[in-house]
């Protein structure tokens, strides 16, 4: 009986450290997201950006590492499809680029090198029309066929979009998929006025 009792007692141990590490690793992953979502918040209010998570969307923490790191990221939950946005003051560019206002077209074209999987990308100018939806004054896409790596989380696709407005910001939002059909981009079009400077 009394080993029955000390084995019954070991389990009620062993399930309580259980559920203790499962609430404190579930904590730490709500804290680290919190974060993560102040300093956005902090980028976009710097930059004169308005986000809004769009419906049906649920934030997910982005990869950050030495070799890519990203504010903010977006899921579309049951489906293979995320956003990860990364958002440049105009004071923070300008330490880094002598052209501050033309830094999108170096920043686009690094994550095309960091994530390319055969240097082949589509690339365009974005039109004024949608130029004028997001309040930018210059952008460029690239659709780009990723490299299969951790770093992506092992997508297969990526639109790399990066907007850019005269003495205020940049904005790069990188939408990733395993399918790049009528899906992928009915996925964007979701989210696609989620961001916009002001």
């Amino acid at each position: 009986m009394k080993a029955l009792l000390r084995q019954f007692k070991q389990f009620c141990v062993v399930v309580c450290l259980l559920v203790c590490s499962h609430s404190a690793n579930a904590q730490n992953k709500y804290s680290q997201v919190d974060r993560q979502m102040k300093e956005f918040n902090r980028l976009v209010t710097e930059a004169n950006i308005n986000f809004t998570l769009p419906e049906g969307f649920k934030e997910v923490t982005p990869v950050n590492n030495e070799d890519v790191s990203y504010d903010y990221g977006i899921a579309l939950p049951g489906q293979e499809f995320e956003i990860w946005f990364e958002v440049k003051p105009y004071k923070q560019i300008s330490k880094y680029y002598a052209n501050a206002d033309s830094a999108y077209i170096n920043i686009g074209k690094e994550q095309v090198s960091v994530f390319s999987a055969d240097n082949a990308y589509f690339a365009r100018n974005l039109n004024d029309r949608i130029l004028a939806q997001y309040n930018a004054d210059e952008g460029k896409s690239y659709l780009v066929n990723l490299s299969d790596s951790p770093v992506t989380r092992h997508y297969k696709y990526a639109l790399i979009i990066t907007l850019q407005k005269d003495h205020t910001g940049t904005i790069l939002a990188i939408c990733l998929a395993n399918d790049k059909g009528p899906e992928f981009f009915k996925y964007i079009d979701k989210a696609r006025s989620c961001i916009k400077f002001k």
